[in-house]
C-alpha cells in the first residue's frame, strides 16, 4: 500500500515509538493521522487527530472504530514491558496479566473493532510491533516475550484469515529501541526514527513480516539451527 494520501489510526501515539510513527506517517503524505491515547488532553501535534482509545476498554475502543471509520491503515503500536527477576516468583504474575491484557488481548480488541472499515475501505494494511522477544526469552522479560509471541500468533491467523482480502498484514520484529520504554537497560539501541522509517518502508513494499534489525534477523535464522539462539541467548542488564 501506499502511505501517501492514506487514513492511519496509530495506537499508544503519544510518545516513544508511536508518536515517531505519527510523525513519519505526516511527513510522508498521510491524508490523515489518527493518533491514538488513553488521555488526549493537551496532545498538540501538527497534521495529526488525537483520540481516546484505552486498549482496555472495549467501549473505548469501539467509540474509536466508529469515530474513524474512514481508516485504511491501523498500526498496533501500543504495548507495555515490565521487568522481572525470576520467573519463578508469584508476584510477577499481576505483571504479566497487564502486560498479556495490553499487548496480546489489547491487539486483538483494536483490531477486531476496527477489521469492518479496513475491510471496506480496502487497499490497506495492519501492522502488529511486535519484537525479537517474540523469539527469545531470559527472566528478565520473560513475561513480556510471551506476550510477544502470543501476538505474533494472532498475526499469523489474521494473516491467513485476510489474505483474500486486500488488506496487507505484516508484523514487525525488532531488538531494543531508545525510548522511555528500555531507559533502564543497559544494550545497545536503535533510534525510533530509524525503526519507523524501515518499517513504513516495509508497509509499502507489501512485506507480511519486517525483520528490522541484525541481531533480529540472525534470531530468527537460528530458529530451526541445533544451536538456536533461544536456547542461550545473551546476557540483558
Amino acid at each position: 500500500m501506499k502511505i501517501d494520501q492514506s487514513v492511519v489510526l496509530v495506537t499508544g501515539a503519544n510518545r516513544g515509538l508511536g508518536l515517531a510513527f505519527a510523525r513519519a506517517l505526516v511527513a510522508r503524505g498521510a491524508r490523515k493521522v489518527y493518533a491514538g491515547m488513553r488521555d488526549p488532553a493537551g496532545f498538540n501535534e501538527p497534521g495529526m487527530v488525537a483520540v481516546k482509545l484505552d486498549l482496555h476498554d472495549p467501549a473505548s475502543i469501539a467509540a474509536a472504530a466508529e469515530r474513524c471509520g474512514d481508516v485504511n491503515f491501523l498500526l498496533n503500536n501500543a504495548g507495555i514491558a515490565r521487568y522481572e527477576k525470576s520467573v519463578l516468583d508469584p508476584a510477577g504474575l499481576a505483571d504479566a496479566q497487564a502486560m498479556f491484557d495490553t499487548n496480546y488481548f489489547g491487539t486483538v480488541r483494536v483490531t477486531q473493532a476496527f477489521a469492518p472499515a479496513l475491510l471496506r475501505n480496502g487497499d490497506g494494511a495492519i501492522l502488529n510491533v511486535l519484537s525479537v522477544a517474540s523469539w527469545i526469552a531470559k527472566p528478565l522479560l520473560a513475561a513480556y516475550a510471551a506476550s510477544k509471541s502470543a501476538e505474533w500468533s494472532f498475526t499469523n491467523a489474521l494473516r491467513v484469515e485476510l489474505k483474500d482480502s486486500k488488506v496487507l498484514v505484516s508484523g514487525m520484529h525488532v531488538g531494543f529501541i531508545d525510548t522511555d520504554l528500555t531507559k533502564d537497560l543497559q544494550v545497545a539501541k536503535l533510534t525510533a526514527e530509524s525503526v519507523v522509517a524501515t518499517a513504513l518502508d516495509g508497509i509499502e513494499a507489501g512485506l507480511p513480516e519486517i525483520v528490522i534489525d541484525d541481531v533480529s534477523k540472525a534470531v530468527k535464522a537460528s530458529l530451526s539451527a541445533a544451536n538456536a539462539v533461544y536456547l542461550a541467548p545473551p546476557d540483558i542488564k
